[in-house]
């Protein structure tokens, strides 16, 4: 699969071999070690050198098939490197007129998604899987750069983002309905499954390209186009994936990516949740905004998917396995630098062996390797 990916991309897009940079990067640690202090580029182009493939790092929007800007501002923002600071690309500062032209096109590109059978959207779906699958060390240097987490660590979202893809495109030949006993004599009650409309998509900073998937392959899959909203820290990895949709053959319209900064995502949201033309509403990201994603969406009663922060302690009792309670600490709290969903807000241990927990975790805590991401060995971003 993953060479007929290569020839459609081949066939769809200009093929590059990879840069010297790129392959240094990739095959020798000394050199990778030398581009993490370099890779904090001052700007895209820069920045693109150390990929194999430089059109993935894309510095506009993606709407209705086209990359584009603000239709309303030449306004831009930036996307810092979070363990420098160094500006590594800007994206178009995006609001809500913008996105109700995402909408739009995506309301216009439903008829003709809806009615594609389930295997040719799962087809497209697979496509793009391979597609991920190919790119997937340039997929991973992407969020590495805007997110900061190791590159290793950025490997493993990439395949987890490729997962749900590759999971939907199978699961989309799938949608069955149901024949249900009727209570009366001569009757048949019958089921079946349809999209519901366009899909508004809100997509957390710390999983940038796992979150996007895991909402939009479902959505794709059962036949609805969707209007993404990444997170403002980290939309270089949604638009990566948009570049690759586009290769896999998604049509115009049916993905949209808009980009906005901190000082539009509450009009955005507005948007996203109160246009009639919405029909279904993924957010994941803190109760507050939950809180109230869910009562502006209330007004034209759509379809809610919310996963919200919560309370997360970690119990360590008096009999428990001590190593592999250190494990689970190290892994729970420091992956991601701390910023996962199951990442414990505190640990609570009981007074039998608190000392030596305490004592064996500070010693296991201080062998971790704070870096760069992009530096060999790295376990903890820099903050």
């Amino acid at each position: 699969m993953l060479l007929a990916a290569a020839a459609a991309s081949a066939t769809m897009h200009t093929t590059r071999l990879p840069s010297p940079r790129a392959r240094e990067m990739t095959t020798n640690s000394s050199a990778t070690a030398h581009a993490a202090h370099k890779a904090h580029a001052a700007s895209a182009e820069s920045a693109s050198e150390f990929l194999d493939d430089p059109d993935l790092l894309r510095d506009q929007a993606y709407v209705n098939g086209q990359w584009v800007g603000s239709a309303t501002s030449a306004n831009t923002y930036e996307v810092k490197d979070p363990a420098t600071h160094v500006v590594i690309a800007k994206v178009p500062s995006m609001g809500a007129a913008d996105t109700r032209v995402a909408i739009d096109a995506a309301a216009a590109a439903w008829n003709g998604w809806r009615h594609k059978t389930g295997k040719e959207r799962g087809d497209v779906l697979r496509r793009w899987h391979d597609l991920m699958q190919l790119h997937m060390t340039d997929l991973a240097k992407i969020l590495t750069l805007e997110n900061g987490k190791p590159l290793a660590e950025s490997r493993g979202e990439i395949g987890y983002a490729a997962s749900f893809v590759e999971f939907y495109a199978e699961e989309a030949k799938r949608t069955y309905g149901e024949v249900i006993p009727s209570p009366t004599p001569g009757r048949r009650l019958v089921t079946i499954k349809q999209p519901v409309g366009v899909a508004a998509l809100i997509s957390p900073w710390n999983f940038p390209s796992a979150m996007i998937t895991r909402k939009a392959a479902p959505a794709l899959a059962a036949g609805c186009p969707v209007v993404i909203k990444p997170a403002e820290d980290t939309p270089l990895s949604a638009l990566a994936l948009a570049e690759l949709a586009e290769r896999a053959g998604v049509p115009p319209g049916v993905l949209n990516v808009v980009t906005c900064p901190r000082k539009h995502a509450a009009d955005v949201g507005l948007e996203l949740s109160s246009n009639r033309v919405v029909r279904k509403v993924s957010f994941t990201g803190s109760t507050a905004v939950g809180k109230i994603l869910m009562r502006d969406c209330a007004s034209t009663v759509k379809k809610l998917s919310l996963e919200l922060g919560g309370n997360a302690p970690l119990l360590v009792f008096d009999d428990a396995n001590l190593e592999n309670a250190l494990n689970g600490v190290i892994v729970a709290k420091f992956r991601n630098a701390g910023q996962t969903c199951v990442s414990p807000n505190r640990l609570l241990v009981q007074a039998g062996v608190y000392e030596e927990f305490v004592t064996r975790l500070a010693e296991r805590v201080s062998e971790l390797h704070v870096g760069h991401g992009l530096q060999p060995g790295a376990q903890v971003r820099r903050p």
